[in-house]
């Protein structure tokens, strides 16, 4: 359902003129959606729930997501709950969708949130969405009984409210109390001073270790080489034909052309296999004792 061009308020009202499905009517639907992929079921039974969607998106306004998109990311659940839900288990739509309806719209405003991803667990969600409510009850409580308490025993008792690690509500504490800001900020006020990418460290691959793979790829294709040398030329035929092709050819075709069985192709493919092993396993050992 896209939105594109419509207002919160539009959506709000057309929402609001929809049908309310009774509970016969919805299983009715549902069935004919499920097992006869009837789209005019589909849009009847996602336009009368509709009003729910948009009911629950108006909750997670605060988190700063415009409403617009919000609506979005709820339809969107709807249509998940629509398109998985079993009319079989005597639940009512509205009671499945609720759950679909919900993880559409806090996956949205996580990812959101932040350029840095707050969370991905389900106890990183628990908490994004429930800490400050929590920290507020658990302050209140110790308020009310003249206790006072500190940053790290107000974290400790939110950890076990929530049932998290502590730490997961230290790194959501930090998370949610700063901001982001730009990797091209510079370190200091000097305009000419340098930028806090600068200071990334360079994650592709330093000389040494290019000049080490290169050194490690030509051994290697020494090594196989030499190996294929072991080989007679129906061996090497099919090793190649089998494994350093870009689309390798099957048994069968081989036997075709070889004159052979698929049985006698894939005894001499895994009699090529054991020489190269062999092969390769001597010259490794003469590396070592080099080495050594």
């Amino acid at each position: 359902m896209a939105l594109d061009g419509y207002t919160d308020q539009t959506m709000s009202r057309q929402a609001m003129r929809a049908e309310l499905l009774d509970a016969e009517t919805e299983l009715r639907l549902a069935y004919a959606w499920r097992d006869q992929r009837d789209e005019r079921a589909l849009h009847r039974l996602i336009t009368a729930y509709m009003r729910l969607a948009i009911s629950m998106a108006s909750k997670y306004r605060r988190y700063g997501a415009p409403m617009n998109d919000l609506i979005q990311e709820a339809s969107l659940g709807l249509m998940k709950a629509a398109d998985k839900f079993d009319p079989d288990r005597g639940v009512r739509f509205s009671t499945y969708a609720v759950w679909w309806i919900k993880a559409s719209i806090q996956d949205y405003v996580m990812r959101n949130w932040s350029l840095v991803r707050t969370g991905s667990t389900s106890s990183q969600k628990a908490l994004f969405f429930n800490m400050r409510r929590v920290q507020a009850r658990l302050e209140r409580e110790a308020s009310q009984r003249g206790e006072a308490l500190d940053a790290h025993q107000l974290r400790e008792m939110v950890a076990h409210d929530v049932g998290v690690p502590l730490s997961d509500v230290e790194m959501m504490e930090g998370r949610l109390s700063g901001s982001d800001f730009s990797l091209n900020a510079t370190q200091s006020a000097d305009d000419e001073g340098r930028e806090w990418i600068d200071a990334l460290e360079d994650d592709s691959a330093q000389a040494a270790e290019v000049v080490e793979g290169s050194l490690d790829a030509a051994r290697l294709r020494g090594w196989l080489v030499s190996a294929m040398q072991q080989l007679n030329a129906r061996e090497r035929f099919i090793v190649t034909e089998r494994k350093l092709r870009d689309v390798p050819r099957t048994l069968e075709s081989l036997g075709e052309e070889l004159k052979l069985s698929k049985e006698r192709v894939r005894q001499l493919e895994a009699a090529a296999f054991a020489k190269m092993r062999r092969s390769l396993e001597a010259q490794s050992r003469e590396v070592h004792h080099f080495l050594l």
